[in-house]
């Protein structure tokens, strides 16, 4: 059996070839990951709140990075409440952010982490780097 597991991780390009034909990782093994973003309503270019939902990890922070960047409003707030996992090139897209906005003269808020959110970033000594806050009303109170 687990030669057969070992078969299967060994594809290229999330195709594993077990058994002598293709399958694809992302069947019953990997789900792919998914990160919804959505902008808040009532958002002005002073201040946006953007909910994430879903994943922040490595197949997800190329297009995190594109869309946040792109947004202009003075104040950022992620609300970080949606997000399942995180893991290091997620804490490392967050960062990038924060660096770019900061650089331009503009800011950034994380709000709500989950405790595997939480944990991360304080296992990667980040939490007095990053702006945090509990609630997404705490980070518009305090305009990052």
């Amino acid at each position: 059996m687990l030669g057969g597991v070992l078969r299967l991780v060994a594809g290229i390009e999330g195709n594993c070839y077990s058994e002598g034909y293709p399958r694809r990782l992302t069947g019953v093994f990997m789900k792919p990951a998914h990160l919804e973003i959505e902008k808040e309503p009532n958002s002005s270019s002073e201040l946006a709140i953007n909910r994430l939902e879903g994943k922040l990890e490595l197949e997800t922070v190329h297009d995190f990075i594109a869309n946040m960047r792109a947004e202009s409003a003075n104040h950022l707030v992620l609300d970080m409440s949606g997000v399942s996992f995180l893991d290091s090139a997620g804490v490392g897209a967050l960062v990038s952010l924060f660096v770019s906005r900061r650089n331009a003269g503009k800011k950034l808020a994380l709000a709500s982490l989950t405790q595997q959110g939480k944990a991360v970033i304080q296992v990667c000594g980040l939490q007095k780097l990053l702006p945090l806050y509990s609630t997404v009303e705490q980070a518009i109170a305090a305009k990052a």
